[in-house]
């Protein structure tokens, strides 16, 4: 049996088109229920691809790169760290030169440098290091997310000659590239939720939260908790603290963004709404 084989759903054969490993992961994907499930199944799928290097970053937005939601590592990255607090190396990097720009997945690393577009001399050091490292090449896939979108990048890499890195590609990208995509939008959902539980926000900080979400006024929130309008505000002021926001517009969002209020736009609703349908060549219509 393969990885949590026992543990899966039954598939029907017109799922079994894709290539098995693909097929395993997406498997395993759906089963999720923390972000850190879905790091250890891409890191995973990575080492048996004998591409053991997994980089996995994101930011905020595409207008505020320097605002990083997180970065994760499958190794010790401490040195490349440091090499980036140089902020003319840093522009170099592999996701403020391409993945904030493209969509394109690329081939990385020393071996692959005369193909890359033109980097300074001191980032051709830096890959010179991560080869001597055991980061050679790699297959770097950009990412997006929600609306404003943020950006992200996964990187699969390992100590391979140009050769091998592109036979890897050639037999397994289809399942790197899917992989990277679908993992990355499950960890952001899990990520999302988990917002609670990192920044240590209680049941009752959530509830306010989701009044606030709900449009609800001071006066009508002290009403609903029992307790004063100065109270409420004393609330909403330590969760500004507690999670850097300003306003209660701003905490709104947050209540929508971790699922304590239903988005607007795709909320579920009894309601039989119109559909709009369009036919190229024939035109749209609403039903």
């Amino acid at each position: 049996m393969g990885r949590g084989e026992e543990q899966r759903r039954p598939v029907v054969d017109a799922e079994c088109y894709t290539p098995p490993l693909l097929r395993d992961f997406l498997l395993d994907l759906e089963r999720t229920r923390r972000s850190v499930e879905v790091w250890r199944l891409i890191v995973q799928l990575g080492r048996e691809l004998n591409l053991p290097f997994i980089d996995f970053i994101s930011t905020n937005s595409l207008s505020q790169w320097r605002r990083t939601q997180f970065i994760r590592t499958s190794y010790d990255s401490s040195w490349l760290t440091e090499v980036n607090k140089d902020p003319e190396l840093y522009k170099w990097s592999y996701f403020r030169s391409h993945a904030l720009h493209y969509l394109t997945p690329v081939m990385i690393g020393l071996e692959f440098v005369d193909e890359y577009r033109h980097i300074p001399a001191k980032r051709v050091e830096v890959l010179r290091e991560a080869a001597e490292r055991g980061i050679r090449a790699g297959f770097s896939v950009p990412l997006r997310y929600n609306t404003p979108p943020q950006a992200a990048l996964i990187t699969f890499s390992g100590d391979h000659s140009k050769r091998e890195m592109t036979a890897i590609v050639k037999a397994h990208g289809w399942t790197l590239h899917t992989a990277a995509v679908m993992g990355h939008q499950r960890y952001m959902y899990h990520f999302a939720q988990e917002f609670s539980e990192r920044n240590h926000i209680s049941d009752k900080q959530k509830e306010l939260l989701g009044l606030l979400g709900h449009g609800l006024q001071d006066k009508v929130i002290a009403e609903r908790l029992g307790i004063s309008i100065s109270a409420v505000r004393q609330r909403m002021n330590l969760l500004m603290q507690k999670t850097n926001l300003s306003n209660r517009a701003e905490l709104a969002a947050l209540a929508m963004s971790i699922g304590l209020v239903p988005d607007p736009v795709h909320r579920p609703s009894e309601v039989v709404g119109e559909t709009l349908i369009e036919m190229d060549d024939l035109g749209s219509k609403r039903r």
